[in-house]
This record gives structure tokens, sequence and C-alpha cells, in this order.
């Protein structure tokens, strides 16, 4: 039976995997991105994350992509009182300003509201800090979205330990909304952004965690084992520098709970992070449904405190960014 995780001190629930929504509009055209999402849900997934600044890095795309392409969806489908709906902002200037200024977020949030054509943000997040808008501020803006009805849930994404702090003592000092949930970069080969302070804090606060990039950009897969393939995918710079840090130690270690387990190299990266303290669910994304089915395939991944703790060695010291 599929473990359902409750995200921190909020009302949301997940099995140990959050759908990535970069992809849509980007990698998965409109017919993959439909079926990718009917699967997800079919297979028992029920959040999917998004950002309105997907997929603004593409020649001729402005960002919106993705939230538009699950706006079709969720009107096609008929599905969405079975999904929860995660997006962001912060990284999309636009109406309003920039960052998290309060005329931006309220500007945004129609946006997004509008291409994904529905009426409630279910966990809305602060995309990266804005140190140039007062955390009151930023806290306040939010805080009318919410009495609105149109977000639920407030995250935070990319925030350092200090700031998380600062911004949930705020919130105490000020009756308005906390972060509930935190969206950190943590994966077996990138682990001081989490680990530490920041993981500590999230556990005391019971701030639920869905941290990105849980394969690495696809070096945990391992595809990337040599000098020789980097030249697969346009991301091989970033895997060179794992290649000369941890990576191989980890890889290496990986290997080895594949042939305990049978589990492929990305379920047993995924498996991973669902087993570690504070994190509810790591998200990724893939671009096919046979990907999506291996992937999903994780969830039924239970590894051994050994495995668990021959992997964490194999990782030490965490590698720096």
């Amino acid at each position: 039976m599929t473990d359902i995780r409750t995200l921190g001190a909020t009302d949301l629930k997940t099995p140990p995997m959050i759908l990535g929504g970069n992809v849509f509009g980007w990698t998965a055209d409109e017919t993959t991105g439909f079926a990718l999402l009917d699967r997800f849900v079919e297979r028992g997934g029920t959040m999917i994350d998004t950002a309105d600044v997907y997929s603004a890095w593409v020649d001729g795309h402005s960002g919106g992509e993705s939230e538009t392409m699950i706006g079709k969806w969720l009107k096609t489908s008929g599905k969405r009182d079975r999904v929860l709906i995660a997006t962001k902002v912060g990284m999309l200037p636009g109406e309003g300003g920039e960052g998290l200024q309060p005329a931006r977020i309220a500007a945004a949030c129609e946006a997004s509201l509008k291409r994904l054509g529905t009426d409630r943000i279910d966990l809305y997040y602060a995309h990266r800090d804005d140190e140039n808008v007062p955390q009151e501020a930023v806290l306040e803006a939010f805080g009318k979205l919410i009495e609105a009805g149109k977000i639920r849930v407030l995250g935070a994404s990319n925030f350092h330990a200090m700031r998380l702090k600062s911004a949930l003592d705020c919130a105490t000092a000020n009756d308005l909304p906390h972060y509930h949930v935190l969206q950190p970069e943590y994966n077996l080969v990138s682990r001081s952004k989490f680990e530490g302070e920041l993981q500590d804090l999230c556990i005391e606060h019971n701030i639920g965690v869905a941290p990105y990039y849980g394969l690495a950009s696809g070096f945990l897969t391992g595809k990337y084992r040599s000098k020789e393939d980097l030249g697969k995918s346009v991301r091989g710079g970033r895997m060179s520098e794992l290649l000369d840090g941890k990576g191989q130690d980890v890889l290496a270690a990986m290997d080895k709970v594949a042939d305990e387990t049978g589990a492929s190299l990305a379920q047993i990266a995924l498996a991973w992070l669902a087993a570690q303290p504070g994190v509810t669910a790591p998200i990724a994304s893939a671009t096919s449904v046979e990907q999506l089915d291996e992937l999903i395939a994780s969830w039924d991944v239970h590894l051994t405190e050994p495995q668990l703790a021959m992997l964490d060695a194999a990782g030490q010291p965490a590698l720096t960014d």
C-alpha cells in the first residue's frame, strides 16, 4: 500500500514523490504532458509542482508555459479536485515589479490562477528569498491572498536557514502566515544546502520538505559515469564537477544497493531522499510515461538501515555547489 505522507503541519497529502512540472511546454509537449499527468493521478499521485517562470529560459518562451499546459489538462480531464497544485512567485518579473514585492505577488498570483484555470493554489511558494523587501511586507501580501481564498498553504524555496528562521519569527510576532513547506535543492551528491541547520529548523518547526533536483539533473540515474559521457546532454559541464567530486563513490554505492534490491539508480536516489529526516517527498519530473512509471516504483523501494548508511557515507563530506 502506498505510503501517504502529510506535508508538515498542513492538510496537504502526497505519496513519497511530487511530480515536477518544469518539463511541461518545454521537453514534454501537450500530448506527452497530458499522458504523464493522467498516469500520475491514475497511479495515486496527488501533487503537481510548477512555477510561473517555467519555462522562460527557452528561446521564444516568456514564462507561464508549464502552468498553461497544466491548466488545459485540468480543464479537459476534469481532475482538479483530485490533485494539489503547487506553484511559485519570485523569479519572473512582470506586472507589479519583480521578486517578492507585494504588488508583484498579487499580480503574479492572479496570472497563475488564470493560466491554471482554477480558483485556488494549494501551495504557493516564494520561489527564492528577496532581501530587498521586508519579510513582514512579503508575509502580509501572502496573507491577503490566503484571506481571499486564492492560496491555501505558503511555502518557501531556496531559503537559507537564517532567513527562514527570521521569516518564521516575523510571522509569529506579527500574527502573519507561516511558511509551512520548504523546497530546497537536495540529493545524494548535493547535500550542503539542506543538511545541518536548515534541516534541523524544518524538523523543529514541523515544516514539510519537498526537495528538487532529486536526481541531480540526471547524474544519479547513472547516465554519466566517465568524461566520455559528458557530451550526452547540455548539462555535461555540471556532471564533470560531480565526477571529480564524490560522484563516483556515490554511484558505486548505489550500484551495490541496486544489486541487492533490484531497484534502478533513479529509484534508489528518490527512496534515499524520502527516508531522510524531515523530508516528506522529493520532486521528480519525467518526459515519458515509461520513465514516470520507473520513478513511481520508487514509492515501494524501502532501503534498509545498512543500505542508507552506505549511501550516506559515500557522499561524505557533503559536496559544495
